[in-house]
């Protein structure tokens, strides 16, 4: 099933009419590719949308901007039921909305608040209206999560307990259900909420209504579709007309690509899936499991030299590539335990504080240090204990003491813990010396990750140690970008693979197998393209299956001006090719282009030329593409013990090893002495102008690991 037309309305929660002249801030409604609508009053946005509806033949996908739903616990709590629609429904009969915007949502807080078991969740409140349950800051302690799962994983999103305040998102949620269901009301077995009432499937009513949230979506494809709308028109410099719009376009194409339908799916690593479609409800396009919005392809002309440049230094050819590179790696969610390696696509945030609570970090007794006096100590025991885990619920009388082990929460009336060691007991009270400080051997709750503070940015490779960092805060699964695909060719009539008879003037084929480990060693995905021979047809079918497969390929052999240089000849037919003679020793020609929207990084014959070339150029080059950001190798200034005079004009690389902490050179530089790949353990950098070296001076070497990093 697809959908005829595509409604985003962004929501206020403001208490007056938004002013004459479409300001920020404000209700718009985008539809399909027309211009938005800005609308002063809810109930005026309210009832464009029901002529829409009413108006508009076929199947409807309507989005808010707002959440559909409270975290675990709330909904039960309220009404009975575990379910978002219940909570609509109450907001309904609660909340009054005049015709200019004139509301009592703060009132209904103060009443849910004070009905609701446990401490009220709402929080915020204009400075002069006093109500009873009501506060203006955030408690320290709440009854029910502070986010919904949703929000838990996504950066930037505010919790819905929120009233007021910067960012605050509440007070637009508990107008805007109220709405839904009176629109719901309106409309009857014509529309369904997603997830909400058909679970992790896309409805099959007549109008489909979503949760949106703009800021959360991958809008990388949406940057610039603002080309060919009207510039004169003033609505577009207003960025809430800007994301209608263009969330109107990007459904559309990702429906005209087949990628809509995936939206609705469940996503991967949800352990309590029903639950969160029933309760909580999800952000319509956030972390799809089928890759969701594309990035745009790579331009032709993306490795186009400047007007008149020939031979092009080390350090421009890496600028060009840094500046005319992005990301071409779809998105999906999977779950943390699959993410090692891969490139994080959104940061993250801690949805719950590390540690959660203040608690012992040693065994021990704990009790409140102000009761205790000058001298030696004595303090009852209480009965029981308090373990990790086992938390003692009971209040801790000032003066007495309690058992407590490492990880335990600090029950109430414990600030301070004595070690285990330094007591003595009788099992009826204890004695220690004086010289206990205040929390001592204690951790505060967030000692170690604040609530809502980012662990980790985007574009950051996971480790093992970030993957125990995001698990620590109950991160279950988390955005990543697909593993880059690295197609690999190798092409000449001499090659031959370990397995066959090399005859007079044949030679094994060396790149391709560095190459291939060399990818897989980075953490991307190689593609075997294998061993080509010099025929132009055969290459080309084999350029445009890789570029099918992979998302970047790399070959050896083929890329200079020769008759059997095939490859950068097909790239020169294609006009997506650029010859780059770099400054640089091993290599010179480095043939850049594009083949199908693909990049190709055509290196090198010479296995040291094609390696060199390799961890220079299309190491930092495939780190971007991959999703991640640009990689600068760390290198060392250490003793030279080798001499070398260097003419100016080219950048060198030797390779190198480090012994007793100074660095020799291999014996030959020759590019096709392949045994000096292996005896090196890394390469020493020799800048652009002559340089005269004597063993003692200072040299800069990169060891092969920082060029893996």
């Amino acid at each position: 099933m697809s959908f005829d037309s595509i409604i985003m309305v962004d929501w206020s929660a403001s208490n007056t009419p938004s002013p004459a002249k479409p300001s920020k801030d404000a209700i718009f409604v985008g539809q399909d590719d027309r211009r938005p609508v800005y609308c002063r009053t809810r109930a005026e946005a309210i009832a464009l949308i029901e002529e829409r509806l009413r108006n508009t033949p076929g199947r409807i996908l309507l989005g808010f901007d707002f959440a559909f739903g409270f975290p675990k616990g709330f909904a039960q709590a309220l009404t009975g039921r575990a379910e978002a629609r219940a909570v609509w429904a109450e907001l309904a009969g609660r909340i009054s909305d005049g015709k200019n915007n004139e509301n009592n949502r703060f009132q209904v807080a103060d009443a849910l608040n004070a009905e609701t078991p446990g401490e009220g969740p709402f929080w915020g409140r204009p400075a002069g209206l006093n109500l009873a349950h009501l506060d203006m800051k955030k408690r320290k302690t709440a009854a029910y999560p502070e986010f919904r799962e949703i929000e838990g994983q996504a950066k930037g999103a505010k919790s819905v307990w929120q009233l007021a305040g910067a960012g605050a998102v509440g007070s637009q949620t508990l107008i805007g259900l109220a709405h839904l269901h009176r629109l719901c009301e309106a409309f009857g077995d014509e529309i369904a909420a997603w997830p909400q009432d058909s679970g992790w499937a896309m409805p099959d009513a007549r109008i489909t209504l979503v949760e949106i949230y703009p800021a959360l979506l991958d809008r990388s494809p949406l940057k610039a579709l603002s080309d060919g709308w009207d510039d004169s028109d003033p609505i577009y410099a207003i960025p809430d007309a800007v994301q209608v719009r263009a969330l109107c376009h990007a459904f559309h194409q990702a429906q005209a690509q087949g990628r809509l339908e995936a939206f609705f799916a469940q996503p991967a690593g949800l352990s309590d899936a029903e639950r969160i479609a029933r309760e909580e409800g999800w952000i319509f396009g956030v972390f799809a499991d089928a890759p969701s919005l594309q990035p745009p392809p790579l331009r032709n002309d993306c490795f186009a030299l400047p007007p008149g440049v020939d031979w092009t230094p080390v350090d421009d050819a890496l600028a060009l590539l840094k500046e005319r590179l992005t990301v071409v790696t779809p998105v999906k969610t999977a779950p943390l335990s699959q993410a090692l390696g891969c490139v994080l696509a959104a940061p993250q945030t801690a949805p719950r504080a590390q540690p959660p609570a203040p608690n012992s970090a040693v065994d021990g007794y704990g009790f409140a240090h102000a009761c205790l006096g000058d001298g030696p100590h004595r303090l009852p025991l209480m009965q029981g204990r308090a373990a990790a885990g086992i938390p003692f619920t009971d209040p801790v009388p000032y003066g007495a003491a309690i058992r407590i082990l490492t990880g335990a929460i600090l029950p109430d009336g414990v600030d301070t813990v004595v070690l285990e060691e330094d007591v003595s007991t009788d099992g009826q009270a204890i004695a220690f010396r004086e010289g206990v400080k205040p929390g001592a051997n204690t951790r505060k709750a967030g000692e170690d990750v604040e609530l809502g503070a980012q662990l980790l940015s985007k574009g950051h490779v996971m480790r093992p140690a970030d993957i125990a960092h995001l698990a620590s805060v109950g991160i279950e699964s988390v955005p990543l970008h697909r593993r880059l695909r690295v197609a690999v060719i190798s092409t000449g009539d001499e090659l031959r693979d370990p397995h066959e008879a090399a005859g007079p003037g044949q030679i094994y084929d060396a790149n391709r197998p560095m190459l291939l480990s060399l990818i897989s060693d980075l953490g991307y995905e190689p593609v075997d393209m294998g061993r080509l021979p010099d025929d132009r047809t055969v290459i080309r079918a084999a350029l445009s299956e890789a570029a099918r497969t992979a998302d970047v390929i790399l070959s050896s052999g083929g890329a200079s001006a020769g008759d059997e240089d095939h490859i950068s000849a097909l790239l020169t037919e294609t006009g997506a090719m650029s010859m780059w003679r770099i400054a640089i020793k091993p290599g010179r020609p480095l043939a850049l282009g594009m083949w199908e929207n693909t990049p190709v990084f055509g290196l090198p014959g010479n296995p040291v030329a094609a390696l060199v070339c390799a961890l220079v150029f299309a190491r930092p080059a495939m780190s971007v593409l991959a999703g991640a950001a640009w990689k600068t190798p760390q290198g060392f200034d250490l003793p030279a013990a080798f001499t070398k005079r260097k003419k100016p004009g080219r950048r060198e690389f030797l390779r190198a090893r480090v012994v007793d902490g100074t660095v020799e050179v291999f014996a030959s530089e020759g590019s096709g002495r392949i045994s000096g790949l292996s005896w090196a353990d890394g390469l020493v950098e020799i800048g652009d102008g002559a340089r005269d070296i004597v063993p003692g001076d200072m040299v800069r070497y990169i060891p092969y690991a920082s060029f893996l990093a």
